[in-house]
């Protein structure tokens, strides 16, 4: 099943998102599906989370629909969070909460259902993005592309495995929260994703792709647990 949560102080918004929900979802022959509303972000976050997608609105009461994010997150919720605004101007701030998307009011038919699809497919593939702001733009990194992570004074540096490097100002304590159970921190200055560690030996991390990182001699140990566990979850 499908869970969906809308939170808006808005009951006309909530009424619009819903019915578009059920037009898209009949119209892809989906029955399984919930749908439910809260009309401010306490509401949501007592809720208990457990939602795959969220549509959020910004301009609330505090707290507002950012800060329920920011929440969200803390929290360890890993939902598809869409917000529906009229601030064009918050467009940013989402990156830091990941967004998954962001759609203006009044809404757009096609847009929105646009999202959904993107949403669905996301949902099938199980795909977790990682958005991160560089300079006025920002870009989407999928974690399966991440092999690793490396921190170098206040940039970090995504190692991915088509051989580009992606930077950008954070601190690595930050991407740790907003990586999922596949990544691992061998070093202080290192996240690596299990998917493409191949061995660790003498305080190196053996990577697929031939390439080497450091790996500390106090977690050389759970470096190795984590993968075998990480092996049978994947049925390897």
């Amino acid at each position: 099943m499908i869970k969906f949560a809308i939170c808006d102080d808005e009951p006309l918004m909530v009424r619009e998102l819903a019915g578009g929900l059920a037009e898209y979802m009949k119209e892809r022959s989906i029955a399984d599906y919930s749908v439910d509303s809260f009309s401010n972000g306490p509401a949501l976050l007592d809720a208990g989370g457990g939602y795959d997608v969220i549509f959020l609105d910004i301009q609330m009461e505090q707290p507002d629909g950012m800060e329920t994010a920011q929440r969200l997150r803390q929290q360890g919720d890993r939902s598809l969070l869409v917000f529906v605004t009229v601030l064009k101007e918050c467009v940013f701030d989402a990156f830091q909460v990941e967004a998954f998307d962001y759609l203006l009011k009044p809404l757009d038919s096609a847009r929105f259902k646009r999202t959904l699809d993107r949403v669905l497919l996301s949902l099938e593939k199980g795909t977790r993005e990682l958005v991160i702001q560089r300079g006025i733009g920002c870009e989407v990194v999928l974690l399966s592309d991440i092999v690793y992570c490396e921190v170098l004074g206040r940039k970090i540096y995504l190692h991915k495995s088509d051989g580009t490097v992606s930077d950008y100002y954070n601190k690595l304590e930050d991407l740790e929260r907003r990586v999922d159970g596949r990544f691992f921190k061998c070093h202080r200055s290192y996240l690596v994703n299990l998917d493409y560690v191949r061995g660790c030996r003498a305080g190196q991390v053996l990577l697929s792709q031939g390439e080497r990182i450091p790996a500390s001699r106090l977690r050389e140990r759970e470096l190795t647990q984590a993968l075998l566990r990480h092996m049978k979850e994947r049925g390897s």
